[in-house]
């Protein structure tokens, strides 16, 4: 007779038996994968002399420490990946605590619980937390002698992160350093931490070729697990970079590893950066299904980082639409000292500056710009100093002179030569051509809103650049120098069809028909066909196509 259980020891007794002793018994996987409990041959008449109405009680007798440290670790790990973020964290903290009691000799798997540890903490936006797992992940390093080869530079990324969390920013430097020099090496893991040390030192063009190397490594040695974190931290430096394409690209693929791999909160983080990469370009649809997937699981499993960057992409959508007043609304919770993940926080402070003034809320930015001027002051974020001086800039245009102003656009703009992308340098020379344009200073306007439209059209943002084709046709460029053929190349070959076919009075209906494709597909594309234009209706879009040579646009 067999009895299942769940643990590799048990013990049996039956009730009918109080005061027998304990029965020990082990546990076998038979042939078909199965799992019995089985008592010796001398202990079997206990079973048969229990009737038949009566269960039979069993124990499960606690494993060793090290058994439960790695059932707690495994548990830990799963719920980092696929569950709320604060049970991994109890369930790592307490297997690196019975890996101590268990004297284990090798540090490693504890080592590997604390950091998992500092992991949830980091994704909860719980600063001191992560400081606390970061601490104790040092202390597993110190107890480990001699500290050399990998645990050595193990202890230079967690000496590093600890000071830039604790904002001792000259005391990071060093040993970030020291790991970034290995990023020599060929090994996957060595290039994946030389490829975070990298951001957060502010390198992020070192941090995405890193990335790219430690992404091929990890894929040639068929490390699925490496390369899944490698495409996480990829997808989100190049967003940073600004190089939104190929941001979108690794996050897409992320998504595809994490869904496979049921890992729904690294499927949450992808998200929310493909969301923030479409609100670059201009596909609100795009950007509020991805958001609100991203933000469903953030907010069941407490992903703090993965629900600011999904708000993030939301307000940055509308700020492109030029609803400024929504995408304040949005990023007000998320600046405040107390709102929104601690790292994140600083990169959106200028998109809610600028949303704030556009939006006729000035006074609500200020304290919000000083705020991110001591964050450009610490020299960790390269691209925060020429985004301090547009938003002085644009808090400079309501009381302080024209100089002044025009001072602070000049100076964002030479300051944006070290970007790596055009998006940020465009949209400080959008809002600089418009205060040119409000000053009646329309050629001066026209050349800085022709730089504008050209970044943003070379980084693919769509939204942004219908915005300068405005501002430009606002100055006057239409009629001297934009041609309508050239504001019709922005459209796609496939929008510029249906754009051809509702000039010629064709419905919706028709469209659908002509090009074998839904009302619905038309009904989307004619809305961006609308946006990307600046026209408000049919008979507008009539007149721009009957004014355009019969061509095609490129491919893109």
């Amino acid at each position: 007779m067999q009895r299942r259980a769940p643990q590799a020891a048990a013990q049996a007794t039956t009730p009918a038996q109080p005061q027998a002793p304990a029965v020990a018994a082990t546990v076998r996987r038979l042939e078909d994968g199965s799992i019995a409990l089985v008592l010796t041959d001398a202990d079997a008449h206990l079973l048969a002399e229990a009737s038949a109405d009566q269960p039979l009680l069993v124990r499960v007798a606690a494993g060793t420490d090290g058994v439960r440290a790695r059932a707690e670790l495994a548990r830990g790990l799963r719920a980092l990946g696929d569950g709320p973020v604060s049970d991994a964290h109890a369930s790592l903290l307490l297997a690196a605590s019975l890996f101590a009691r268990s004297r284990v000799a090798d540090p490693r798997p504890a080592l590997t619980a604390v950091l998992a540890a500092a992991d949830a903490a980091w994704s909860a936006g719980d600063r001191p937390t992560c400081l606390a797992a970061l601490e104790a992940a040092r202390s597993v390093l110190t107890a480990a002698t001699p500290v050399e080869g990998d645990c050595a530079r193990l202890r230079d990324h967690l000496l590093g992160l600890h000071a830039l969390l604790e904002q001792r920013f000259a005391d990071a430097a060093g040993p970030l350093r020291r790991v970034l020099a290995h990023g020599r090496d060929d090994s996957p893991e060595t290039l994946r931490r030389a490829a975070m040390a990298a951001l957060l030192l502010g390198e992020i063009a070192t941090s995405c070729r890193m990335g790219v190397r430690a992404l091929a490594a990890s894929r040639a040695e068929g490390r699925d697990d490496l390369a899944a974190q490698t495409l996480e931290h990829l997808a989100y430096a190049e967003m940073r970079a600004g190089l939104h394409a190929r941001a979108r690209a690794h996050a897409g693929e992320g998504l595809q590893v994490a869904l496979r791999s049921g890992r729904s909160n690294t499927a949450a983080h992808h998200r929310a950066v493909l969301a923030l990469t479409a609100s670059v370009e201009g596909d609100t649809e795009e950007v509020a299904v991805q958001a609100a997937l991203a933000l469903s699981t953030a907010r069941r499993h407490g992903l703090e980082q993965t629900r600011t960057l999904a708000e993030w992409a939301l307000a940055r959508a509308e700020l492109g639409r030029g609803r400024a007043e929504a995408a304040a609304a949005r990023l007000g919770e998320l600046v405040r000292a107390d709102g929104g993940h601690f790292a994140v926080r600083p990169l959106l402070m200028p998109c809610f500056i600028e949303a704030a003034v556009l939006a006729g809320q000035a006074e609500a930015a200020r304290p919000v710009a000083d705020a991110f001027q001591a964050w450009a002051g610490f020299g960790i974020d390269r691209a925060a100093a020429a985004q301090l001086a547009r938003c002085r800039a644009l808090l400079a245009t309501a009381g302080a002179g024209a100089d002044t102003v025009e001072d602070l656009y000049r100076r964002a703009i030479d300051l944006h030569a070290a970007d790596i992308g055009d998006y940020e340098r465009a949209r400080t020379q959008l809002l600089y051509g418009n205060w040119l344009r409000r000053r009646r200073r329309p050629r001066e306007a026209r050349a800085v809103l022709r730089d504008a439209l050209h970044g943003f059209e070379r980084c693919g943002a769509r939204a942004w650049a219908d915005q300068a084709r405005a501002a430009l046709r606002a100055t006057g460029e239409a009629a001297t120098g934009l041609g309508e053929d050239a504001v019709l190349s922005s459209l796609t070959p496939h929008q510029l069809r249906i754009a051809r076919h509702v000039a010629t009075g064709a419905t919706n209906r028709e469209v659908a028909q002509a090009l074998s494709v839904s009302v619905r597909t038309v009904d989307h594309h004619l809305r961006n066909i609308f946006a990307a234009l600046g026209v408000r209706s049919r008979v507008e879009l009539a007149r721009l196509v009957a004014n355009a040579p019969e061509r095609e646009p490129m491919a893109r």
